[in-house]
């Protein structure tokens, strides 16, 4: 059984096709990576995987069964959807990083975080940081920690990286490289050239529609 499997895709708002006809099936333990320029779909389709967004028509499958058939909540919690610009909470690290916690009325083990932080390049002292004061590639440090204490099967990476210095990078590179070889599926879109050609696996977007792999 697949990890998921698009039928016939198409997203069409007010009749403007974004996506149009789309056929793919993606495994488990993939590492894909979906590139194409801007307005080419490629984030359109990883809402769709996210069940932020609903076709105009055909079917994604996810683990065999239809998206519709899946409690929002528990789907979210297997497929986890990661944006270029995270949305973090106001106070500290910790308390943005107890949030997963506290959806599943637990709380947060303190030495857990701190060894989170530092896997990342990040002091532990930065636990007691105003979230307003963090950079970009530290908000997207810890935007990644917090869907990864309790790990999805699926991640969708929405251009994770981008605007990011080549030192963040190649710790983000490395955390989700991780969580592969723990057998998590990695879905991402880029338009880094870098990244385009480091993938595993690379499927392009033109205008809605795939090309073909360049390369596996």
């Amino acid at each position: 059984m697949n990890c998921f499997e698009l039928s016939h895709v198409t997203f069409a708002p007010e009749k403007n096709a974004i996506l149009h006809d789309i056929n793919l099936t993606i495994p488990w333990g993939a590492d894909l990576t979906i590139a194409g320029h801007s307005g080419s779909g490629k984030s359109t389709l990883l809402r769709l995987l996210a069940t932020l967004l609903t076709p105009t028509s055909g079917t994604i499958r996810y683990n065999g069964k239809p998206q519709d058939d899946y409690d929002p909540i528990s789907y979210r919690r297997e497929v986890s959807y990661c944006a270029q610009q995270p949305a973090l909470f106001h106070g500290t690290v910790a308390d943005d990083l107890q949030f997963p916690f506290t959806i599943r009325h637990q709380k947060m083990p303190r030495e857990e975080a701190e060894r989170a932080l530092e896997s990342v390049d990040l002091a532990k002292t930065m636990l007691d940081d105003p979230v307003k004061n963090l950079s970009g590639g530290e908000r997207q440090r810890v935007a990644l920690l917090r869907h990864l204490f309790f790990p999805p099967k699926v991640l969708l990476l929405d251009e994770v990286t981008a605007g990011l210095d080549p030192d963040t990078k190649t710790v983000i590179h490395a955390l989700l490289q991780k969580q592969n070889d723990q057998g998590i599926t990695l879905i991402r879109v880029t338009h880094d050239e870098g990244e385009i050609q480091a993938a595993k696996q690379l499927l392009r977007l033109v205008a809605g529609q795939f090309e073909e792999a360049a390369h596996e």
